[in-house]
């Protein structure tokens, strides 16, 4: 194989070995920087050339000696345009960067939050140092936060680097923990929690256990402290570390135990009286205080996709979280 690559043009020649593969997986496999559906996109635009013919089809079956050439366009403007807000960067490089968000800030735009999200503010950040995702720059989000959940979450800056986080991901080879403050005290204090998560069907906005279909979850949960006084309990200081990422999983799991996240505004509530519970005057103003939900991203770690290094990051508890502790 003979390969060559400058800035916009990339140069592969098809040896024997490699006969007879997709074309889309064989130049993938060759430019690793790029991921596969980059590589298929790039095909089915027309920017793959075996010699003067313009080749289109990413599933054609590629033969020994042939030559591509493969024509990188310049990235597109990132959509949404990058916006100018103060993060919490715990660590940066040429391809990850690790974020402590805080809750309130939406990680996405969607309706209701087409600006001011975390990914504006990337995009913003980066600007150059974006290799882009797709054909462009933006950053590559492999796993994310609810709004109003705090805590680390990381983004890739280029394909190479968001292929190799999203694969540790789906793998199930990312350490994440998680603490929360729950209502009452669970029956079981150290456990695991299982159960399809999917669509309520009486609520669409809202996730939960189903019986058939949905996606498979784990969550393993310990508590760590529980809160009240002498006789009465009314809440937990739990850890939670998951196997799966799903949709608002903790946050299920531990209401189908019977133990919301305290100021939860789908599945909780900030108003013990509505779940039974007598609390402290002291505790009821601090979880009037919330600016979010009681649930924080503390730890998160992974091998880097670029020089195999194992990385482990914490994030010290949100300071109206450890004022439910007091």
């Amino acid at each position: 194989m003979n390969k060559q690559s400058n800035i916009n043009v990339l140069n592969v020649t098809v040896e024997s070995v490699f006969a007879g593969g997709r074309l889309d997986k064989f130049l993938s496999d060759q430019f690793v920087e790029h991921s596969r559906s980059r590589i298929k996109s790039l095909i089915l635009e027309g920017h793959v050339f075996n010699g003067n013919l313009k080749v289109t089809d990413p599933s054609y079956r590629v033969k020994p000696g042939e030559c591509y050439v493969i024509t990188i366009p310049a990235l597109k403007p990132a959509v949404p345009v990058g916006q100018k807000i103060n993060l919490n960067i715990v660590y940066e490089d040429d391809d990850l960067i690790i974020i402590d968000k805080p809750a309130g800030l939406v990680v996405h735009p969607a309706a209701g939050n087409r600006d001011m999200t975390l990914v504006n503010a990337l995009i913003a950040h980066c600007g150059n140092s974006l290799s882009g995702i797709g054909g462009e720059m933006r950053p590559g989000i492999v796993h994310r936060l609810d709004k109003d959940t705090s805590g680390l979450l990381v983004a890739a800056k280029n394909d190479s680097a968001h292929r190799g986080l999203a694969l540790q991901f789906a793998d199930h080879k990312v350490d994440r923990a998680y603490k929360a403050v729950v209502w009452g005290v669970p029956k079981v204090e150290a456990g695991i929690i299982e159960g399809n998560i999917g669509r309520n069907p009486r609520n669409r906005k809202k996730m939960a256990i189903v019986n058939r279909g949905g996606k498979h979850a784990i969550t393993h949960y310990r508590v760590e402290k529980k809160i009240g006084t002498e006789g009465l309990l009314w809440a937990s200081f739990v850890e939670c570390r998951l196997e799966t990422g799903r949709t608002h999983q903790i946050r299920v799991h531990l209401t189908s135990i019977g133990n919301p996240i305290i100021g939860d505004p789908m599945y909780g509530s900030k108003d013990p009286r509505k779940l039974g519970n007598k609390v402290s005057t002291n505790f009821g103003e601090a979880v009037q205080m919330l600016k979010g939900q009681a649930l924080h991203a503390y730890l998160l770690g992974f091998v880097h996709p670029t020089d195999g290094k194992k990385i482990l990051f914490e994030s010290v508890i949100p300071s109206e979280i450890v004022a439910l502790l007091k």
